[in-house]
């Protein structure tokens, strides 16, 4: 797809994306504050009941048989065609007397001929529980790429991986936020594959930062590393990215109305994950002090220490220590 040989100025563009980057961080953290998330059933407790007719499903006979009940104020919606409907209401499991399907059946009969196809009830203080420990998943999640990437390559890189999918899941959130997205399990399950997916991409564009940091003969600049690392997994970054999102592109279209919302957050979390590991991970290597010449001389110290290990093991098995 691009040219494994050729080199492209990324870092000319470092200054302006970083401001562009921070110009959207600033409006994704904005709508974190000022804007209430729609959290779904799994989140905010609840009951939701889907329903299909035989024909039209009537919405204004179904919010009007509903009014004065256990449901009254709950919101009806289409739900993938016209003959379907699902039902939205505040009521918990325990606020019901008996089962929500033959309770919503004896409220919708005079409505038309249908069948009560999904029951889904979470209480209040579940869907809090819900909502810590998914809060919890993602931070646990973020602890352990530091520590990954600080084991597996330096401090250095590891802050710059975790900043980066710290950037890739507030912009999701910030998405979600925009668009209104109810959030439930699904969609926290999508943040969880966001993050590692950033992460994947990101990892490959170190390691092959710090390969080129070692292999590159003379004096260079990061600057000039950056820009051919990146550029050599360039193809592989857009040709994962490409194929994964014409999946998801796929469900989005075909999938049903029940994966549109986790469909429509893979798609812009993946394309904020490819963005971020060509265009940002590898820029704040820079302002942490990532260095070309140090980073040769702690692997050469590196090498030096193998060598004299194997030296000595090696005079230790001959017997002469």
């Amino acid at each position: 797809m691009f040219s494994f040989t050729r080199v492209y100025p990324f870092s000319k563009w470092q200054k302006p994306i970083l401001v562009f980057v921070a110009a959207l961080l600033i409006g994704a953290y904005a709508l974190m504050f000022l804007k209430t998330p729609n959290y779904g059933i799994d989140f905010a407790g609840g009951t939701v009941i889907q329903a299909r007719y035989e024909t039209a499903a009537p919405k204004e006979a179904i919010e009007s048989a509903l009014k004065g009940t256990l449901f009254d104020g709950a919101i009806v919606q289409e739900f993938g065609s016209e003959q379907e409907v699902v039902i939205k209401a505040p009521a918990a499991t325990d606020s019901l007397g008996k089962d929500a399907g033959d309770l919503m059946r004896e409220i919708l009969q005079n409505t038309g001929e249908f069948e009560i196809r999904k029951v889904d009830m979470v209480g209040a203080k579940a869907g809090e529980q819900l909502r810590t420990a998914g809060t919890l998943a993602v931070v646990v999640s973020l602890i352990g790429i530091l520590l990954y990437v600080a084991l597996r390559f330096e401090w250095r890189f590891a802050v710059a991986a975790t900043l980066c999918a710290i950037h890739d899941i507030s912009l999701t959130v910030g998405f979600i936020l925009l668009f209104d997205v109810p959030i439930n399990l699904d969609i926290l399950a999508a943040l969880l594959t966001v993050l590692g997916y950033s992460l994947n991409d990101t990892i490959v564009v170190f390691d092959r930062i710090r390969e080129i940091m070692v292999s590159k003969t003379g004096a260079s600049k990061l600057n000039e590393v950056v820009d051919e690392a990146i550029s050599r997994t360039l193809s592989r970054t857009m040709l994962t990215s490409f194929t994964t999102l014409f999946v998801v592109f796929a469900t989005y279209a075909f999938g049903g109305e029940a994966l549109k919302s986790l469909s429509l957050v893979l798609i812009a979390g993946i394309t904020i994950g490819t963005l971020s590991s060509i265009f940002v991970a590898a820029s704040i290597l820079s302002p942490l002090g990532v260095s070309v010449s140090d980073w040769k001389a702690r692997e050469a110290r590196r090498a030096q220490a193998k060598a004299e290990k194997a030296r000595m093991r090696a005079m230790y098995e001959k017997g002469t220590i």
